[in-house]
This record gives C-alpha cells, structure tokens and sequence, in this order.
C-alpha cells in the first residue's frame, strides 16, 4: 500500500496501475487569484481552490514530480493573503450503513486519503483527519483544527489529521429520493481563429442518457448524472458555429465543447447576453494561460 502524492488526488493505493486523476502542474497564487498551472480555472477563495477538479489521468506516483512553482516577479509584488476562514469544526458525516461502498472508493475526510478494499472490519477502521477547514494567510497555511503552520504549500497537504474516528466516511448520507436540479455549472473557454473550447464543469455526467444539441446558434443541454443530478439549460451563442463540425467529450469532472466557428469572428463571451467585461480572451492553446 502506498499514498499518492499527486496534487489533487493523495489516495491511498495498493495497485500502481490504477488510474489517477491529477493535477501534474505546480499551484499558481497571483493578486488574489488561485489555481493550477495545467488548467485554466482561476478562483478567489481558498476553499474553491481545493475544490478545483484535477485535469490529468494518469497513474498513482509516491515520487512528486511536480514542477517547482515559478518565483513571483518582483514588480508583482507578493500573492494577496486570503481571509481567514471562520475555524467552525465540524462533526464529520458517517456513511449510511444501507449503503454499499464501491471498491477503491476515497475517504472523503480531509487529509484522509485511506481506500476501501473490503478487508478490514468498519468497526477496526481508523480514520485520521482534519475535521476543521484550511486556514490561509499572510503566507502561513494550515488548518483551524490543529495549531501547525507552514509556509509552502507542498508542506501544507502533507499535514497529518490531528483527529481520530473510528470508521471512515466512504460514501456518506443516502441521499433523499427525486432527482436534483442544478441551477448554474461553472464554464470557462479559450478560443483560437477557427474554434471556441469550452469547460463546463459537472462531475459524474451519464455518458448513456446525457444530450447535447448543437444548431447554428445555441447549444441545447440535457446533463442527467450518476449521482441523481441534473442540468438543464441552452446557451445562446454570441456568434454562429457550424453544428455538424462541432463535437464534444464527456470527462469525470468536465464537458468539453468544441464549437467550430461559423465565421472567424473573434469571441468576448460565450453566450450573447452574458456581460462583456472587456477583457480579452485567450486565443490559442489552453495550457499557455
């Protein structure tokens, strides 16, 4: 058995060839902005950081082979410290006993990591976690469970839980019967002379039953999930496409969206009633952000 170190990922793993999905770039913090160097998001607080779904599949690695973070400039001055969260400490959920727990399945406590392999008893499981939320600022970072802080971030996912439950919490509550509607999906694209490449990020998306309508100048979405969710919407584009040149993929955490442009018009927005704030967007390959 050994234990990820893979940012984003940290599982604990018993088969080198299982897949991994990772993030393989190093954390990038600028002017209050946070996120990861192999992929586009950019949020503001700490908590949607970590929340960031990793991009890469891979394999599980007890060697870090991230790139060092690229040193600050120093006309940029220093990132911008976040606010500190409120140290609310939490019990953690149990897992609904009914429940059947998929193999290989990922504590979800933070600073877990352990996975499931049906060998060892419930009742002998010993979860160690952070049961609090993280706590960054002013360059130091840790935990508001737990008085340990450090300065690098690396050191930061490498603090170990400071508290124990007996069993860990692998799948969690069951969840009340109907089907749950998700309002809004988080979407960011980058385009180049000939197409717009568009995220929406939804995790566990039905490959099966999802549908996704392309016509001349919307996109028409119908995005049932594994776990009892669903996303509904259209979205109007700002310029025309070309509906049967244009494709998409259905990842873990993500659609991606190819809209192959029906001129060569260049996009502010996606949609044409969303807010052009006049910022340019990104034309050319998405991992030179």
């Amino acid at each position: 058995m050994g234990k990820c170190v893979h940012k984003g990922c940290g599982k604990v793993f018993a088969d080198p060839e299982e897949d991994c999905v990772y993030h393989p770039g190093p954390p990038v913090f600028h002017e209050g902005q946070k996120g990861w160097k192999c992929c586009k998001p950019r949020v503001l607080t700490f908590e949607e950081f970590l929340s960031i779904p990793p991009c890469t599949t891979g394999k599980h690695s007890e060697v870090d082979d991230t790139p060092a973070p690229e040193p600050t400039k120093a006309a940029e001055g220093p990132p911008a410290a976040a606010p500190v969260p409120t140290p609310v400490v939490e019990e953690p959920e149990s897992d609904d006993p009914d429940l059947e727990i998929p193999a290989n399945a990922t504590c979800r406590r933070k600073g877990c990591g352990a996975s499931y392999d049906g060998s060892t008893a419930r009742e002998e499981e010993k979860c160690v976690h952070h049961p609090g939320n993280p706590v960054f600022h002013e360059g130091s970072k840790g935990w508001s469970c737990c008085k340990r802080r450090v300065l690098e971030f690396d050191e930061f996912l490498k603090i170990p839980g400071c508290t124990e439950k007996t069993r860990h919490m692998f799948v969690g509550k069951a969840k009340p019967p109907g089907e749950e509607k998700v309002e809004t999906v988080r979407n960011d694209f980058y385009q180049t002379p000939a197409s717009v490449n568009v995220s929406l990020y939804l995790k566990k998306i039905d490959k099966d039953r999802a549908v996704i309508k392309f016509t001349a100048d919307k996109i028409e979405l119908d995005l049932p999930t594994t776990d009892n969710k669903r996303y509904q919407d259209t979205y109007e584009l700002f310029a025309p496409i070309d509906p049967e040149q244009s494709s998409f993929r259905v990842l873990g955490t993500k659609l991606e969206l190819t809209l192959v442009k029906g001129d060569q018009s260049s996009w502010p927005v996606l949609r044409k009633d969303d807010k052009w704030t006049g910022q340019r967007i990104q034309v050319g390959n998405a991992g030179r952000a």
